[in-house]
C-alpha cells in the first residue's frame, strides 16, 4: 500500500462546488425571470470608499450621493470607523411604475477597521457632490519621527 502524503495528492476537487454553482446560476436566473431582487450576495456594498493615508492623516472618500449630511452619522469607537445613514426615495412609491430601478433606498451602516490610531480631537468631515470627505490625522505617537545622528 502506497502512502500519500496530503500534499502531493492531485488537486483536490469538491464534488458538490458544480452543484453550488449551479444553485447560484439557478437563482439568478428566477430572479431575473420573476423580476425578484438580487439575492444579498449579490448587493454592493454601500457606501463605497476610498481610503488612503500619508505620514499625517488616514483620507476617507465616501459615495454617499442622495444623502442629505444631516442624514449621516459618523463615529470612532476604538479604531474603528463607522458610516451610518439613510438613503430616502426621490419620488413617492405609489402610483409609479419603474422600468428600471438600480439605485437602493435605505439605512445604510458601513464599519471599517483603521490601519493606526488617530486623533480624536481634530476629525474633520465635509460632503461635496455626493461626495463625503474625512480626514482622520493620525495620533503624534504614531506618525513617523526624524531622527538625526550625532557625528563623533
Amino acid at each position: 500500500m502506497a502512502i500519500v502524503r496530503f500534499s502531493d495528492r492531485p488537486y483536490y476537487r469538491n464534488p458538490w462546488a458544480e452543484f453550488e454553482k449551479m444553485r447560484r446560476e439557478m437563482d439568478f436566473l428566477t430572479n431575473r425571470v420573476m423580476g425578484g431582487r438580487p439575492t444579498r450576495q449579490e448587493a454592493n456594498v454601500y457606501p463605497a470608499l476610498l481610503i488612503s493615508e500619508d505620514e499625517h492623516a488616514i483620507y476617507v472618500e465616501a459615495e454617499v450621493a442622495g444623502v442629505r449630511p444631516e442624514d449621516v452619522d459618523i463615529s470612532i469607537e476604538g479604531e474603528t470607523l463607522t458610516i451610518k445613514g439613510e438613503r430616502k426615495p426621490l419620488t413617492p412609491e405609489e402610483k409609479v411604475s419603474f422600468h428600471r430601478r438600480e439605485v437602493e433606498y435605505g439605512s445604510f451602516n458601513r464599519a471599517v477597521t483603521l490601519p493606526t490610531r488617530i486623533n480624536i480631537e481634530k476629525i474633520t468631515a465635509r460632503a461635496e457632490d455626493g461626495i463625503l470627505y474625512i480626514t482622520l490625522p493620525k495620533a503624534e505617537e504614531v506618525k513617523p519621527k526624524k531622527i538625526s545622528v550625532a557625528v563623533g
